[in-house]
């Protein structure tokens, strides 16, 4: 049997980042004797005046989860009269900031600005969209959902239709519902056959039928689609990421593979998302944040050790060596820890 049919078999059984509870595999847990005042004082003191104390910044913000983050917040505007990631944003500059600031906003508002970013100006940011998507439970995009109508008085759906087309938009917006089933029981019988209705779908027809691989990666539940890569393997040979690949294209293949990644291990899609943004000449600074900010009280600690498994280094290591200054130092801060 083959390595990839034993990491399949073992695939059933393991444990899910959609089901994780928060702060299980964090880097980030909540501060004990914890004093919103306090932390709204010393951030206060660590930007008045000329100059700014970084290192206050980071260590308040990065030894906090979000849930305390907000509570400082809260805190911080009723002392001084401001919201504190505007004084973040005034008194810091850069990707330092963009840090910052991702650090002390909500999460679904922070997951709503980047769906809002992706979708600005000339053209979408797809990438963006299928992270993002592919990657959350339903209780978080519902909470997106409720957030983007907050901020804009829209639906997301209503607006991404414009923005997105074809059976790529078709699954995206089946996606943003934030509907897929929950349920934590597995059909074998029903996992063979949509393994087979996979199977005629692409790799058995000329052609592929794009709509019934929507119908299946974008409504099964987490546990369901796991047992019925195991079946498509036994019946095709072929694992239905390699289908995927070789009977679709562009953004469709793009968000379908990023759904089979998660649903076999979001710590291993988010690891290799992370060595991407680090790699070759330049840093991809936006999903390197949104990875390390939205992942750092879920499951950043499975994504370390996936990372030094898949490329033989650790995520610290890499960190290190791609950035410079007070950006490092919070993201290392963040990351936790060195798994050299």
């Amino acid at each position: 049997m083959s390595a990839v049919q034993d990491d399949l078999d073992d695939l059933v059984n393991k444990p899910s980042s959609f089901s994780a509870k928060d702060g299980e595999r964090g880097t980030i847990k909540p501060k004990a004797h914890f004093d919103a005042g306090d932390d709204a004082e010393a951030l206060k003191k660590a930007m008045e005046g000329i100059g700014t104390n970084e290192k206050t910044l980071i260590d308040i913000l990065t030894r906090r989860t979000n849930a305390q983050r907000q509570l400082i917040s809260e805190a911080y505007e009723a002392t001084t009269g401001t919201a504190l990631v505007d004084d973040l944003k005034g008194e810091t500059g850069g990707d330092f900031e963009d840090l910052l600031v991702a650090l002390a906003t909500p999460p679904a508002v922070y997951d709503c600005h980047e769906v809002m970013r992706a979708m600005k100006g000339g053209g979408t940011v797809e990438s963006v969209l299928i992270e993002i998507f592919a990657s959350r439970s339903n209780e978080q995009i519902q909470a997106l959902n409720e957030a983007y109508l907050t901020e804009t008085e829209k639906m997301v759906t209503l607006d991404m239709k414009s923005e997105i087309s074809g059976d790529f938009g078709d699954a995206l917006l089946v996606l943003a519902k934030g509907q897929r089933d929950e349920s934590t029981t597995v059909d074998t019988q029903k996992a063979k056959e949509d393994a087979k209705t996979l199977y005629e779908a692409g790799e058995k027809k000329w052609g592929t039928d794009e709509s019934k691989f929507i119908e299946i990666l974008c409504h099964r539940s987490i546990p369901q689609l796991r047992q019925t890569l195991v079946e498509y393997k036994n019946i095709s040979g072929k694992t239905l990421q390699e289908s995927i690949e070789g009977e679709m294209s562009g953004d469709l293949q793009e968000l379908l593979v990023a759904i089979v990644k998660c649903v076999k291990s979001a710590p291993a899609y988010f690891a290799e998302l992370l060595y991407h943004s680090m790699k070759g000449g330049g840093t991809d600074e936006s999903t390197l944040n949104r990875v390390m900010v939205s992942r750092s009280e879920i499951d950043l600690l499975d994504i370390r050790a996936e990372f030094k498994k898949l490329y033989e280094y650790s995520l610290h290591s890499a960190i290190e060596s791609d950035v410079g200054g007070d950006y490092k130092k919070i993201l290392l801060k963040l990351c936790g820890g060195d798994d050299d």
